[in-house]
């Protein structure tokens, strides 16, 4: 089963991925949403649409924006709308 994990925790575990430019991407509901703090970081992708961040927070260490999700994706990336991926050293397999 696909898991994601950072700093020694789980972050989100779920047979229900989908992968986009070689990305898993979870589903909301199997991310552990007691590790995530918002941010204010956006960035723009020409065919996904408007991405925001997380920051996980694990045992008192923060990475800054390592989550990043679409809430509004165009169509062509429908599918992975309501989905979180990782980056910044999480490690998913």
């Amino acid at each position: 089963m696909p898991t994601a994990r950072w700093n020694g925790a789980i972050i989100a575990q779920s047979d229900d991925t989908v992968v986009v430019e070689g990305n898993q991407y979870f589903p909301a509901d199997s991310v552990d949403p007691a590790l995530l703090e918002d941010s204010a970081t956006h960035t723009i992708c020409p065919w996904k649409g408007t991405a925001s961040y997380k920051t996980l927070v694990v045992n008192g260490e923060r990475n800054p924006d390592a989550v990043w999700y679409y809430p509004d994706p165009k169509s062509a990336a429908a599918e992975i709308k309501g989905r979180f991926a990782f980056w910044k050293g999480v490690t998913v397999g």
